[in-house]
């Protein structure tokens, strides 16, 4: 299938229907989902490894203080590239950008597409992980399809769509290569276990957080969690796989409209602060 152009998500026509006609799966069939909310901390701690990515974090975020604000920019992101309007992508294109300016240093760059091209590749990686462990593998052709589409994630920005893996196999390689490079130092694994603390989250999720950390933990691949000295035995495993044979069945009994509110909600305030001109991140 024949890429487009820079940012933009490749078409999927000829990807519409499995090999049995079935209709294929696409990113926006399961990115809405409030499932995906439960990825989002693992997702971070993998961009924190990458040392790019993890100085510019820990030196310039102000993800500490305030990260309710954070998670509202990086949803809106990836609702606005895979959910919003050409108009919408454009305009949180411009945002980012803006806040990628100061980003920088000797060391790092916001604007590195090899870094914005990780970033892409975690959001990817676990959206696909979230959907086989609440819905069941994708079938062959949706898994091309799912794969294509999230280049977007990259695209959108500075990374080239010839930096993209061409094949699903090609990305899993990546993954491992990238994998290998990744360390953490003092600095950002100091920054990480304050940031899994979560004593300035609101009053309200307190309650939730030592489930947020455990999930975050135990979607983290055993490499990511011995280059952050988070501890994880064998105890653990077997309460986080039994968390995740319940998970899916309690889930899959909640009505879709409920399960979709917080994507409604997050794309409704997006599109409040865009027409006010008052940006995503206060």
């Amino acid at each position: 299938m024949a890429r487009t152009g820079h940012g933009a998500a490749p078409h999927a026509t000829d990807l519409a229907t499995e090999a049995d006609g079935a209709p294929t799966v696409g990113v926006a069939d399961y990115v809405d989902e409030a499932y995906v909310f439960l990825g989002a901390g693992a997702a971070i701690l993998l961009q924190l490894a990458m040392p790019g990515v993890g100085h510019g974090v820990a030196d310039h975020s102000d993800v500490l203080h305030h990260p309710l604000s954070r998670l509202r920019t990086t949803m809106s992101y990836i609702y606005a590239v895979a959910l919003g309007t050409d108009d919408e992508r454009r305009e949180i294109v411009r945002m980012v950008n803006k806040a990628h300016v100061p980003v920088r240093s000797e060391t790092y760059n916001a604007f590195d597409p090899d870094l914005q091209l990780w970033v892409a590749a975690t959001l990817y990686h676990g959206g696909v992980d979230l959907h086989r462990r609440f819905r069941g593998p994708l079938r062959p052709v949706s898994a091309e399809r799912v794969y294509r589409e999230s280049m977007a994630y990259g695209t959108a920005l500075q990374v080239h769509p010839e930096m993209w893996p061409d094949t699903v196999a090609g990305f899993d390689r990546y993954w491992a290569r990238t994998m290998d490079t990744l360390s953490v130092d003092d600095q950002v694994r100091a920054f990480t276990h304050t940031l899994l603390a979560t004593r300035s989250a609101p009053w309200f999720l307190r309650p939730l957080m030592p489930l947020n950390r455990f999930v975050t933990k135990g979607l983290l691949p055993q490499q990511a969690r011995d280059a952050f000295a988070l501890p994880w035995s064998a105890r653990h495993q077997r309460a986080f796989d039994l968390l995740f044979r319940i998970l899916p069945l309690v889930y899959g009994v909640v009505p879709r409209f409920l399960r979709t509110m917080p994507a409604r909600l997050y794309l409704a305030d997006m599109r409040r602060r865009l027409r006010s001109g008052r940006g995503l991140a206060h």
